[in-house]
């Protein structure tokens, strides 16, 4: 899905918008099976009689409160977690029910610099640092995909920037990039 255009000036073009790692998601997805495999076994084990169907009832209440704790909660959280560059700053949205965001422009980014541990590079991922020059701090994004990609991305945007390079055709095809991600 691509980044709202109505949240966009009427010079900006999305370069790249991205999720965090689908790594984020691993743990989920071990949940979901883990309490689909045991409330399953335990559904299973459910005497029969006349108190069944309040045990069974009890049980499925468990297991969904289970499931919206476990995969539900993080699933919506890695959906609506958002980091986009455009050709004028950097996005950052996070959040299902309240929002935070943070929006830096280019002109203001000083430093972009990535971490790494081996299992990261293996995966493509990594944390992100955006160090600005004014009292916000630095823009941390953990989990990015592709973030050694994205750093050069910025870095380049961030020179052209600078040197006040006039944009010609769309920055997408320009960098290679796509709205959907890297």
């Amino acid at each position: 899905m691509p980044y709202p255009d109505r949240l966009l000036a009427d010079d900006e073009e999305v370069v790249v918008h991205l999720h965090p790692h689908w790594t984020t998601l691993f743990w989920p997805v071990v949940g979901l099976l883990a309490v689909v495999g045991a409330g399953s076994y335990l559904a299973a084990l459910v005497p029969a009689g006349r108190q069944q169907g309040v045990l069974r009832s009890a049980l499925l209440a468990a297991v969904l409160v289970a499931l919206v704790v476990l995969v539900v909660r993080p699933v919506l959280r890695w959906r609506t977690t958002h980091t986009v560059v455009t050709t004028h700053r950097l996005l950052v949205r996070s959040g299902v029910l309240s929002r935070r965001g943070r929006d830096v422009p280019l002109s203001r980014v000083t430093d972009v610099s990535i971490h790494q541990t081996l299992g990261q590079r293996v995966l493509r991922s990594g944390t992100l640092t955006v160090e600005t020059a004014g009292e916000g701090g630095p823009v941390v994004l953990e989990r990015l995909p592709a973030c050694a990609d994205v750093q050069q991305l910025l870095v380049r945007l961030v020179e052209e920037d600078a040197d006040g390079d006039p944009w010609a055709g769309a920055a997408a095809d320009r960098y290679g990039y796509d709205d959907a991600g890297v």
